[in-house]
Order: structure tokens, then sequence, then C-alpha cells
């Protein structure tokens, strides 16, 4: 997980719980979790999905973050579901923290869903496959939430430390 600029921190709120957040993952030992269902099938799902989680973190005492995505834009078919899209999975996100006490992380595939995603989520996520989009990159780390990067597998281990 990499940090956004100190400077961020005015542009969000929110910024004062993801520097606490962003402190207490880093810190995390041996390691923190990120896991959940690839694409926000249902609330439903998630609530359940979510829970466990919770129970998991509290009986092992591992850090737990709660993945999701709103819009699975890189399924294998076209006609693969995709999850319930940007408005239903940001209330879907609120109730899914609300319930579980967990914080959440999902992915941005375009500069314009920054603003509205780093309202509602923890941790904002950039795909693989985007790893190498500069300005959804400086989009993110202006959102003042801490930003993981997936490492695309066309880039070098030394080009992502520039990301």
């Amino acid at each position: 997980v990499l940090r956004s600029t100190a400077s961020a921190t005015a542009l969000n709120p929110g910024a004062k719980s993801a520097d606490a957040l962003f402190a207490r993952l880093r810190g995390a030992s041996p390691f923190f979790l990120i896991s959940g269902p690839s694409a926000l099938e249902s609330l439903e799902h998630a609530l359940f999905m979510s829970d466990a989680l919770a129970s998991l973190s509290v009986r092992t005492g591992i850090p737990v973050v709660y993945k999701t995505s709103f819009d699975k834009a890189n399924g294998t078919l076209a006609v693969s579901p995709r999850g319930l899209g940007l408005d239903a999975s940001l209330r879907a996100f609120e109730e899914i923290k609300r319930a579980s006490g967990l914080p959440v992380i999902t992915d941005v595939h375009e500069c314009w869903q920054v603003g509205p995603v780093a309202e509602v989520v923890d941790v904002l996520q950039i795909l693989a496959f985007l790893c190498r989009q500069t300005d959804l990159l400086v989009a993110a780390a202006h959102s003042g939430l801490p930003v993981n990067v997936k490492k695309g597998q066309f880039a070098s281990a030394g080009v992502m430390g520039h990301a």
C-alpha cells in the first residue's frame, strides 16, 4: 500500500482516519489481509462475507480490509457479471463498513470515479492493467486515501517504484 502526499490531507476531510488506517496496516505483523468476493454481487452476500472476515480478524488478530469491485471490468468473458455498478455499490460499501467495522477497498478504473469512491471507501486500488495510467495514479494519490497499486505483468519491479 502506497501513501499519497501529505498535502492530500487538506483535500480530504477523512484523511486523518486514512492516516491512522495506513499506520495500522503498515505496522501489521506478520501481515494484513485484503479479502472479499471479486465482484459485489449483492448486499446480502457482501454482509455475509464481511461478517465472516470480521470474525476471522477478531479470532486471529490479523487486520482485514474488505475488498470487492463495483465494476468487474476485466472479466474473462464479455457476458461475465460485472457487479452492482457505482451508485448501488457506494451505498453497499457504507453498509458493509457500518455492519462489519472493516475498512473497505475497491478499485477505480477512471479518474472521475476517484472522488465519489474516495468519499465512501478507506483504500483505493489501481488494477494491474491500469498501473501505468499516470492520470489515474495522480487522481488516486490526491484523494488522501492509501492507494494499493497492483503490479502489472508487463511492469518491472523497478518501474513500480515510480507508481
